[in-house]
Parts: structure tokens; sequence; C-alpha cells
């Protein structure tokens, strides 16, 4: 099992005990502001308390509950565009989830703009949240909002704008990118439809030889021209695309992601010789024309003319870096490109300036397509990224990790033999021998090859954590095989190990963790646990739950702890985010608030409300058949010794009572 950490749990995480109260972190305040005759700003404002935090509204797949906003449907208005920050949130990579996330401590200000219809106006919705201290996370919270507009009363008492008070967004994730963006100009550069065209650019420049000011001049133009055209359009895709809704959407949704596999799997297409991706002949032969006509502007065409050009082999690393730049960030479309066109530019204006280094340089051939169709298989192998979210996001269970791990051992196995000279597409010359850089090459994708194949059979593999489906997921996890295997010989009669008394209902949604067998519908383990005499253990978790990863890595997979449950309790996994719809006749009346639930999440929630007195996550109780705890529930608790003895005491207790 993977070690996660979560970002609250680094360092910082104790054991304590739970008060008898509603954790309860975040409050709220709504409010509005006029921006013109009919324009206004909704104010939503979290005030959070000390050592607590909310999540982003911008939350990659796979990731916690994001902060999102709803708006009920009615005529008195319509909303412009889509709620955004207006704090800068932190971000922090966080170890559970293999990824940055960001969060919000102490205050976070969003806003929403809307236009009026009608002199008076009442908007109405709800904010949806999770928070998280530094043991525990709340399950996801529905907080309704009322913003009246228009009778003259809130005007007086609008609170100001309170923005970029919480830590600064910390900008090693951007400089990555910047930095990814600038290797992708670069490999740009090294394809056969660019890597030609240097010569011919320099001609143009050797020109005007006889007038060294003047050439210089025009290809700082043609370098900048191109820097200009790549800038712009990232420039247009942070215009059209900036938002964290759209972000959202575009990280989970199963359409954006079937577009980008297919998009993915065209451009290795093209890579590999099926076709070329090419712009229309009027653009080249338009920019082309005026580059005839000579002058200052004649550089800044050829700058157009070689984009337009080589954009048989730059689209698809083009496309590529702006599905990684949107994720609701505005600056991250133009910085990508803005790194790309430096570098892809930066070739061709050095040997501009200076045509004298151009001799040096290696002649172009089969390498050239070898570094393109490499390429190629590197965007076939993220492609599967893609899938796997919609397979994680909407519960198919079709992509394991074994089934992902398999498909990139494949394609780096035949990227390698590819290098080796083993196999060949239409447009590859023959490799009479192998040269000492590809050699290395080869040695680095079958040792990445190597490193691969432990995954299948349940290595964690850390470093591709953020890629990879989660280990769950594994069919061919050795270590939980074996130990499997190991208690089953172990049973001598129905009432040790790890047995069932039926099939878990909910069975085909939800998975015990570490190959152990329990329930996730309550009433169904206490009958359980009545008729084979042993206590019951109530796990309350959340999918999006960081804490509780961390204790099922860190403590439940300690063999010690793992002997424990699987010999001396049932137990009964409550998912309290869960949002699967249940029959109509399995609804429940909240004892707490009086509404009606109608998810599984919902009635587990009020569960632990209303008999544990607290929402916390995670939360382990040791109970009796009528659900009373034998001894104090246990929060996230790290240490292993103290947890065991935790377990001890709650056997011992149970034991008494019989």
């Amino acid at each position: 099992m993977i070690k996660k950490f979560s970002i609250s749990c680094l360092f910082l995480v104790t054991s304590f005990r739970i008060v008898a109260q509603i954790y309860d972190p975040v409050s709220w305040s709504f409010s509005y502001e006029k921006k013109s005759t009919n324009q206004f700003e909704l104010i939503f404002i979290a005030t959070i308390e000390n050592n607590s935090h909310i999540y982003s509204m911008d939350i990659p797949a796979g990731g916690p509950i994001p902060t999102t906003f709803r708006f009920d449907t009615v005529s008195g208005y319509t909303l412009d565009g889509k709620p955004f920050e207006v704090t800068n949130p932190e971000e922090i990579f966080d170890e559970a989830f293999g990824f940055k996330i960001k969060t919000f401590s102490h205050h976070a200000e969003f806003r929403q703009r809307i236009s009026a219809n009608s002199p008076i106006v009442s908007v109405t919705g709800a904010v949806n949240f999770m928070a998280c201290n530094n043991a525990t996370c709340l399950p996801p919270r529905d907080v309704e909002f009322s913003i009246k507009i228009g009778d003259g009363k809130d005007e007086a008492t609008l609170k100001p704008s309170i923005s970029n008070i919480s830590a600064p967004v910390q900008k090693g994730g951007m400089l990555k990118f910047f930095i990814l963006s600038l290797l992708a100009g670069f490999a740009g550069v090294l394809t056969p439809c660019v890597f030609p065209m240097i010569p011919m650019t320099v001609a143009f420049f050797s020109q005007g030889a006889e007038n060294r000011r003047k050439a210089v001049f025009k290809a700082l133009i043609f370098g900048l021209s191109i820097v200009l055209i790549y800038s712009s359009l990232g420039v247009i895709v942070s215009l059209t695309s900036a938002g964290a809704g759209f972000a959202n959407a575009l990280s989970t949704h199963w359409i954006p992601n079937v577009i980008f596999f297919i998009l993915f799997v065209a451009f290795a297409a093209s890579f590999f010789g099926a076709f070329e991706i090419i712009l229309p002949n009027s653009w080249v032969s338009g920019a082309d024309s005026r580059v005839d006509k000579g002058g200052i502007l004649a550089s800044f065409f050829l700058g157009l003319t070689t984009v337009i050009v080589s954009f048989s082999c730059t689209g698809p690393i083009i496309g590529v870096l702006l599905v990684q730049a949107a994720t609701g960030e505005i600056l991250r479309p133009t910085i990508g490109m803005l790194g790309f066109g430096i570098a892809f530019a930066l070739p061709f204006t050095i040997f501009a300036l200076f045509p004298s280094v151009m001799r040096r340089l290696p002649k172009s051939g089969g390498w050239l397509n070898s570094i393109k169709v490499v390429l190629g298989f590197i965007m076939l192998a993220f492609s599967m990224k893609f899938l796997s979210t919609i397979d994680s996001v909407y519960s198919l269970r079709i992509i394991s990790r074994d089934i992902f791990l398999a498909v990139w051992i494949v394609i780096f196995s035949l990227m390698g033999l590819y290098l080796m000279g083993k196999i060949k597409f239409s447009h590859d010359n023959d490799l009479p021998f192998i040269g000492t850089f590809r050699f290395f090459l080869i040695i680095a994708v079958f040792s990445f090859v190597v490193y691969l194949i432990p995954g299948l059979f349940g290595a964690p593999l850390k470093g591709l954590s953020a890629l990879l489906p989660e280990q769950g997921t594994s069919k061919f996890n050795i270590r939980l095989i074996t130990e499997n295997k190991s208690i089953s010989s172990q049973v001598i009669n129905p009432n040790s190990g790890n047995i069932l008394c039926s099939n878990p209902i909910y069975g085909e949604i939800f998975d015990m963790p570490l190959g152990l067998k329990g329930y996730f519908d309550y009433r169904q383990g206490i009958d359980c646990a009545k008729e084979q005499g042993k206590p019951v253990l109530l796990d309350f978790k959340g999918h999006a739950c960081a804490n509780c990863k961390l204790m099922e890595a860190k403590v439940w997979s300690d063999p010690e702890i793992l002997e424990r449950l699987r010999d001396n309790f049932v137990i009964v996994s409550l998912y309290v985010d869960d949002r699967t719809q249940l029959p109509e006749n399995e609804w429940v009346t909240s004892s707490i608030n009086g509404k009606l639930l109608k998810t599984i999440g919902r009635v587990n929630e009020d569960l632990e409300i209303s008999k544990y007195k607290t929402n916390s996550l995670p939360l382990y109780v040791i109970s009796d058949y009528s659900g009373n705890p034998i001894n104090s529930p246990m929060p996230t608790n790290l240490n292993v010794t103290e947890y065991k003895k935790w377990l001890n005491e709650g056997i011992a207790s149970f034991k008494k009572k019989l």
C-alpha cells in the first residue's frame, strides 16, 4: 500500500479524543456589490477557523471535493459567466492524492456576476464545500443563501471586498509548466518538418549581410514575431477557457476526456506517419507572398510562414500543451505558449544572428523522424490518462491499474524496440548502427519498462501515483493474494477469520481496503456481528477523505492491526460523501433536521451525527449490537501502538459484556 500524506498531516498529526460536539469550522456571509445600473456582483465570504481549510473551486480529477455554487433558476436575473475566486488559494503538493491541491485558510472570497432584470431581485442557492483540519475532514456540506437586491437595505451594510488575505499562490507549479513548455518548444524544432527550415531561414537574413545592424534587427523581429504568434494563441485560450468551473468540468466530465483521448491518439498516429495535420495552403501562400516584398514586415511574415509550415509537426505538441494548460488559471495557457514560442524561435534567431554557427549543425536525416515517432509513443501513453479519469469518476471499473500498466509496458517496450531499429514505419530510414545517445536512450526506456512491471503485482510505483489508477483496482496484488490465502488456511470454523454472513449490500459499488471483508450497510453489518458474536467496527469514511487513505496506508496495513481487524471484528465501512441515490422505500427522515435523506452518504452522515455527536472523518467506533460505543471512538491517529491498544481495549470490553 502506498504511504500517503495529506497537507495537514505531513508533520503535525497527533492523537486526540473526540469532543462531544459538531465540528463546524467555517461560517459564511453573503452580500453584493453594485457595479452599474443593472450589473451586480454577488459576494460569498468564508471565515475559516485556525488550522482548518476548505478546497478551491479548481481541484484535479480524483482529488477532494471542490467548492461549488448552485443558483436557483428564477426570472429576475441572469448569470454572467461562472463563479470565480477573489482570494488567491494556497497550492501545496498533497501526497495523499499525488498532486498539488489548492486550499483556503482563514478567509476565502468568491464572486458571481449577474444582470438584474427587475428592480428587486432575490438570488437563492447553496454553496457546497468540504472542510478539514489537522486531523479530520467533514463530508461535503451545503449552506443555503438568499441575497436580496434592490430593497435599499443591503447596500448600506455591504462588506468591503477583502482579497488576497490567504497565503500567496506558490509559483512552483507555473514555473515547472513554463520549463515543460520550453522543452516542448525545443522538441518541436527537432522534428523533420521544422529542423530543415533553419538553413532556409538563415539564407533569407544573409541577403542583407552587408548591413549588419539591419540584418540583426530583422532577425530579432523574426524571433519576436514567432513568440508573439504563439503567445497570442495562449491568450485566446486563456480568455475563452478561464474559470474553475470550466477546469473542473474539463478534468472530470466524460465528454472532454473522450475528446482529449481521441485527439492524443490522432496526434500519435500523425507522428507515426498515418497522415499529416496541415493548415490550408492559402494561409501559407498568403504569408509567403508578403515575405517576398521585403522590408521589416517581411521578417514578421517569415515568422508567420515558419509557424504555419511547421504546424504539421508542432500542431500535436501545441495541442497536448494546451490541454495540460486548461486548468482554470487564467495565465497558464499564455505562459505555456510563451515558453513554447521562446524555445521554438531561439534556434532560428541565433542562427540568423550568427550564420557561421550553422556549420556545426548536424545534417537532417532519419534521427529527426525518430524524435517525431518517440513523441508519438509518449502521446499514445498519456492518452490512457483520460480513459482512466472517466473510469474512476464514473465507477466503470474497466481501466484497472493492471490494464493501465500493461498498456504502458507494451507502449514503452515498442518504443525501445523502435529505437533499436527492430520496428520501422513507412517513412523511416534504415538504421545501420546505434549511436551513443540512442544507446543510452534505449537503456533508459527499457529501465522504465522494468520499473513498471512490479506494479502489476502490487508495487506502489510512488513516482507515478499521480498518473496511475488507485492501487485498490489492481487484481494481481501478490501481497494481498498471499495474505488472503494465509488467512483462509487458518480458518477452522465460521466464527474465526474475516468471514461474511451474506453478500454485502452495495458490494458492487464499494471495496474494502487491504483485502479485508466487510459490509457497507449499517444494519447488515450489525446483524452479521450478532450472528458471529463479534463486536462491530464502524468505519465512517469518504471517497475524498485524505486522512482515511492515510489511516489505511499507515495504520491498518500494519500486520498486527490487520490481524486483529480480520479475526476479531465485523467491519462496516460507511461512506458519508457518496451520492448514490437510494430506492424511494429506503429514504430516511433525518432525526436532526427533519429533512428527507435520499442518498447513501446523507443517511450515513446523519447516523454519525445523531449517534456519535460528530461529523469528523475518519471516525472509528467499536460498538455493540445497538450501535453503542464500547470504548471511546477513535479519530485519525497515526500511532500504530495507540491504535492497537484501542482495538485491544474494545475487544476486552466486548468480552466482558458477554
